[in-house]
């Protein structure tokens, strides 16, 4: 029998602990997986509990955990948590980004930033901070980490979760496009939530804003993200594959020509979708200022399976070239 890795022990660990706190306080699993989480992270149980109950959860927790856990370890086991957490309580605005598409994103990242100082990193729609962590681990990079977020069950995840990790990550529970924390950010990485916006008044601020119609919510966000965006940073963007096809799609490539240089655009495998309707790819922008100019050619592919090696070896040299040609490595 295979030895249980640190991940799977954590993830065990952490599913016992939600269990018993969501069948105590009668929440739903992704609430009570952050009262877990603020267990694990103050070393001991601070709910108010039945002195039996919290008894027994104290024991689970001075029973100790798996030693030195890696910020890998910790993101992957509270991934796994979230995931059955959304399986019970489906809701449009709960999804989270594939691991093999967040640890991909991290890739760019660093290469994006590698010959750069890069000082605050920011996620507009920062969920559970699954996708922004995952970034971090990767960057290898001491900066200062901002997330926005209006579901304050998924921001409680994110909060646990950034700490776990020993990030410095400063979360506001908001709607990004009302009213974005006014960060200069040097990059800027996020899953772009999809749909109309309905709130008129807010999105009149914005040259995206459509009279007379609903906008959309991923172009608001674009448009307000791009703004706080330092002048030179980068925009990594999961957006829906037909956000180049919509009726309100010549307006948002007009904003972004205005204001920013497209760098690249990959194409995620279909097969990481069951409906193609909901595919999605990464979008690489540049915001203008001294220095920066259009590419020489863009970054333009279809990944190939992430699970196909020889294919995705390929495709990796093929990135790691283009970004040596155009200066970034």
């Amino acid at each position: 029998m295979a030895e249980q890795t640190n991940t799977e022990a954590l993830y065990e660990w952490i599913d016992q602990m939600t269990g018993a706190v969501q069948q105590s306080l009668g929440l739903t699993y992704l609430e009570a997986l952050a009262e877990a989480g603020e267990n694990l992270l103050q070393q001991e149980v601070v709910q108010s509990l039945p002195d039996e109950q919290k008894k027994e959860l104290q024991k689970k927790l001075e029973a100790g955990l798996p030693p030195e856990m890696k910020r890998e370890e910790i993101r992957k086991a509270f991934q796994l948590a979230v995931i059955k957490g959304m399986k019970e309580n489906v809701q449009p605005h709960h999804a989270m980004t594939p691991d093999a598409v967040a640890m991909f994103m991290g890739y760019l990242a660093e290469k994006l930033t590698a010959k750069k100082e890069i000082k605050a990193v920011m996620d507009p729609a920062v969920g559970t901070a699954n996708l922004l962590t995952a970034v971090l681990n990767q960057l290898n990079k001491e900066v200062v980490a901002y997330g926005a977020e209006v579901d304050e069950t998924l921001l409680n995840i994110a909060y646990v979760l950034s700490n776990l990790q020993e990030h410095t990550v400063e979360l506001f529970h908001q709607d990004s496009i009302e009213k974005l924390p006014e960060i200069p950010a040097d990059l800027v990485v996020t899953d772009l939530p999809v749909g109309y916006y309905p709130k008129q008044e807010a999105a009149a601020q914005y040259e995206l804003n459509v009279t007379g119609d609903q906008p959309y919510v991923h172009h608001l966000m674009i448009e307000s993200t791009l703004k706080e965006l330092k002048e030179n940073g980068v925009m990594l963007l999961l957006v829906p594959n037909f956000i180049f096809e919509s009726d309100q799609s010549e307006d948002l490539q007009r904003v972004i020509k205005k204001y920013a240089f497209t760098l690249g655009l990959l194409q995620l495998p279909g097969s990481m979708f069951k409906d193609q309707q909901f595919a999605k790819s990464i979008w690489i922008i540049q915001k203008r200022g001294p220095n920066v100019r259009q590419p020489g050619q863009a970054l333009l592919a279809e990944m190939p399976s992430f699970s196909n090696r020889e294919a995705m070896i390929e495709m990796m040299k093929s990135i790691d070239n283009w970004f040596k040609e155009e200066g970034f490595s």
